[in-house]
């Protein structure tokens, strides 16, 4: 029940941060096009285009290769330094700007322990105070915006941040649900009398274990010779020790023995459905996934207790 739990809430917590992205886009977008059509501050339009750029571009490099906590912890720490910007050149026009920085706490109320709670709101306010003793120690030659301007870009501050806290609330909402179901799940297994010497099997991992041979099978991803539980991992957005122990769990000693199950299987499907004369033994098994002949060898011997060569023999008899 545990790897369901982690599962389910890393999902969610994925989905957070890839609607998290699409709504800051547009945001920043709108923003971007009011500083070029209705308020002229060109550098400020450039900065919050490069913003998006950004945005979009790192995410799209980083969303499948690092974990969630990873890119939030980066998010937080780079987009509060992003904002100092943008809260200097609007602090003697508007402290709205500060508004930006409360998503932030919350943030980190929803991904991480309490402690993170307070580092990040010690971190905001610093900036905050950092901010406030720039603007009063140093003159800058930000422009000075209308009160009807400041009007607009208030209103659509608030409404802005007031989409991303429901955003963060509904998904924060969400994984409580899923923590909740599953302390009452365990204090019912709990209450449950077991026998001593019986292991129950978490009925997830069977679920998990057939979504894995139904992308293995499907996509034949074995026939990479650098494939991995990482990049299976990466391939099914799950958690690599949870994709471990569902393996497990089918009787396999590890990754490999169950990468090489497959591989072999392909390779008595080549040899069954191709003439051997007309194919060489390295197309076989390289077609499979293996990298050179040694491998193959020792892994079919220890799979099937017969060499390559007996078992070609023994089809040939047939």
């Amino acid at each position: 029940m545990t790897i369901e739990k982690d599962i389910k809430i890393e999902q969610y917590k994925r989905q957070l941060v890839y609607y998290y992205n699409i709504l800051m886009s547009v945001i920043l977008a709108i923003f971007g096009l009011i500083f070029i059509f209705i308020i002229p501050d060109k550098i400020m339009a450039w900065y919050l285009f490069g913003g998006l750029f950004l945005l979009l571009y790192t995410y799209m490099i980083v969303h499948k290769t690092y974990s969630v906590d990873v890119m939030v912890h980066s998010y937080i720490v780079i987009a509060t330094l992003y904002n100092f910007y943008i809260m200097l050149a609007f602090w003697d026009n508007s402290i709205a700007s500060f508004v930006w920085l409360i998503p932030i706490p919350l943030a980190a109320y929803v991904f991480f322990q309490r402690k993170y709670v307070f580092i990040y709101s010690l971190f905001v306010l610093v900036n905050i105070i950092a901010g406030y003793l720039i603007s009063k120690t140093f003159s800058f030659n930000f422009p000075k915006h209308r009160p009807e301007d400041v009007r607009i870009t208030d209103t659509i501050l608030m409404m802005s941040n007031v989409a991303v806290i429901a955003l963060l609330l509904y998904f924060k909402d969400k994984i409580k649900r899923v923590e909740i179901y599953h302390e009452i799940e365990e204090k019912n297994q709990n209450i449950a009398i077991q026998p001593a010497n019986v292991t129950e099997k978490a009925p997830f991992a069977d679920e998990l274990f057939e979504k894995i041979e139904l992308v293995m099978r499907e996509k034949q991803l074995y026939k990479d010779v650098n494939f991995n539980i990482s990049k299976l991992s990466t391939e099914m957005n799950i958690n690599s020790s949870y994709i471990s122990k569902s393996i497990r769990t089918k009787g396999y000693p590890n990754f490999n023995n169950y990468l090489n199950m497959h591989r072999i299987e392909c390779v008595k499907r080549l040899l069954s459905e191709n003439d051997i004369e007309k194919v060489t033994l390295m197309y076989i098994y390289t077609e499979a996934g293996f990298s050179n002949q040694s491998t193959f060898n020792r892994v079919f011997k220890q799979m099937e207790n017969i060499t390559p060569s007996e078992y070609i023999s023994s089809l040939q008899l047939h």
